[in-house]
């Protein structure tokens, strides 16, 4: 397994770029941010391809919503020409409160935009005339839609490689199986590989069985917060991640719709999903962190002794994934990089 970690700007580029640094030279192979409603992840990681070497840069994720289809694969391919082919392309739907709210576009159909941008991405990297006729997207623009003028273009500059990596960030049961079929990559949330086959296998079976051979194996990037030894750090890793769920089966979303705690009740916890959900709602935000289970906090955290969680890394590259993703709580973090890194391998 290849090792995977968040590394989001706050607005200081000096200390942006130190930390992506120590990162590499750590033995991080990737880093990757979100993009919501602070700065935006594309001029970020087009800094950071200019200040390292090795490390590989995906956006996780770009909201399809909130760029043309085109624009999407001109963006991509710039940073993969930036970085010397070291970006991956993570793409997902975001929220109705974030796009609406925001970028003040309707969230309509997010697995058919899905498909067919990925689908336009790889023929603006081809170099082709761009035509498409899609459900959601047509290009050029008919003439009844505009002026008539549109014409089918091709990209004017030669990206680096036309076969740019695409990620699918999922959960649910028809958005797994579209990055199973379309993408070379998945990167899901709130992953517990105990019940990898009990919420996604068949998800990820049927997309599977529409897959080209030319995408190669399914990528998979998933993990957790890694803590070692017994003391203050590991409960704080266990705690962070109590609270990081709990602030999505609870809060993210509406209360008809939030694909976090939909997921949680998938993994078995029905009834604490309902609850944490209703706890945080009605403002009594501790008191719903706080009924997260502490089974679910054993199962998604990578903290204890240094042997239990080199057997839990174990767990992670057993079912297949391929970058396993950490965040780690530590007074010297770039050690348990590297040594998570040497127990991945």
């Amino acid at each position: 397994m290849k090792i995977s970690t968040t590394l989001g700007f706050d607005g200081d580029p000096v200390r942006y770029a130190r930390k992506a640094r120590e990162l590499e030279a750590a033995g991080v192979d990737l880093v990757w941010s979100g993009e919501i409603y602070g700065f935006d992840l594309v001029s970020s990681l087009a800094y950071l391809a200019g200040q390292t070497t090795s490390l590989e840069l995906m956006t996780g994720i770009l909201p399809i919503y909130s760029r043309t289809p085109a624009l999407i694969a001109q963006t991509a391919a710039t940073i993969d020409a930036l970085s010397g082919g070291r970006f991956h392309l993570g793409l997902g739907s975001s929220g109705p409160q974030v796009i609406e709210g925001w970028h003040g576009v309707a969230f309509d159909r997010p697995l058919l935009r899905t498909r067919e941008i990925i689908e336009i991405c790889r023929k603006v990297w081809s170099r082709e005339p761009l035509t498409y006729e899609g459900r959601a997207y047509q290009l050029p623009l008919p003439a009844a839609q505009g002026t008539g003028l549109g014409k089918p273009l091709k990209l004017m500059s030669k990206p680096l490689r036309q076969d740019i990596p695409v990620w699918i960030a999922a959960i649910g049961p028809k958005n797994v199986e579209l990055a199973a079929e379309v993408a070379q990559g998945w990167q899901p949330i709130h992953f517990i590989p105990d019940r990898f086959q009990q919420v996604w296998g068949e998800s990820l079976k049927a997309g599977a069985a529409k897959r080209s051979s030319d995408l190669g194996p399914l990528q998979i990037m998933a993990g957790g917060t890694v803590a070692l030894g017994t003391g203050a750090e590991v409960r704080e890793a266990r705690e962070a991640t109590r609270a990081n769920v709990g602030f999505y089966v609870g809060g993210m979303g509406a209360r008809e719709k939030n694909f976090y705690n939909e997921l949680f009740q998938r993994y078995g916890w029905v009834d604490e999903a309902r609850e944490i959900q209703d706890l945080f709602l009605s403002g009594r935000r501790e008191e719903a962190i706080a009924k997260v289970p502490d089974e679910y906090v054993d199962l998604a955290t990578l903290a204890g002794d240094p042997g239990y969680v080199r057997d839990r890394i174990g767990a992670y590259k057993d079912i297949g994934v391929t970058y396993l993703n950490i965040n780690v709580i530590s007074e010297e973090p770039l050690k348990v990089y590297e040594q998570v890194k040497a127990w991945a391998e």
